[in-house]
């Protein structure tokens, strides 16, 4: 078994600097979310952003679904991934959030690429038509175990899920005061399901990469 390298907050900054960088108008979305004060926690980091759009170019994604869009970063990130006449779905409960990413997408050049749905997101996500190639996962975590079983389907062969803060902050393994229950019970629900190969990934809080048999 090869070494396991300890990522410090120094090489971290290196694997960032040395990945796809941000752009002008990804680098100002960034700066405007976290002037929203301590909810900027949820925002992605800059080398999942990175992921997300390397992945939907490897699996050519033409139809992607985001569950838990905030101020649209990730979603910024998965629609650069697509082809011109992509279509990306994004499911989300705040007007007043997603309408900072609203403006981004537009100096992007990828709103019409993005289809902002408000409202309950497992009740949107139940109404969802066709089949998606990719979807990103990044809400109410006690949601997941619904939201896999619902995407799931929605997804074809070798398509892609995507699921945020996995790990709890490490919290998933050891005695904690705030044991993540609902991280504990999702990993283990997704683990043991025999059409899927799982993956997780040791970046941010954690992405669980799904892949559909």
């Amino acid at each position: 078994m090869g070494n396991q390298v300890l990522v410090t907050d120094e090489l971290h900054e290196y694997m960032v600097a040395h990945g796809m960088p941000l752009d002008e108008i990804a680098r100002e979305l960034v700066e405007e979310t976290h002037k929203l004060g301590g909810v900027s926690v949820m925002l992605t980091t800059a080398d999942q952003a990175a992921l997300l759009t390397t992945l939907t170019r490897l699996v050519s994604a033409r139809r992607a679904v985001e569950i838990g869009t905030f101020t649209g970063f990730s979603a910024l990130a998965i629609s650069r991934g697509l082809p011109d006449d992509g279509e990306l779905i994004c499911l989300d409960v705040s007007d007043e959030w997603t309408s900072i990413g609203r403006r981004y997408w537009e100096r992007a050049g990828v709103a019409d690429r993005i289809d902002l749905r408000i409202g309950d997101a497992h009740e949107s996500a139940a109404k969802l038509e066709g089949e998606f190639d990719l979807a990103f996962v990044d809400a109410e975590k006690p949601g997941y175990i619904d939201y896999f079983e619902q995407l799931l389907p929605r997804i074809r062969t070798n398509g892609l899920l995507l699921f945020d803060n996995t790990l709890a902050g490490g919290r998933v393994v050891g005695q904690h005061e705030q044991d993540p229950v609902d991280r504990k019970e999702f990993n283990a629900h997704i683990a043991r399901d025999e059409r899927v190969d799982v993956v997780i990934l040791g970046i941010g809080d954690g992405l669980t990469l799904v892949r559909k048999r």
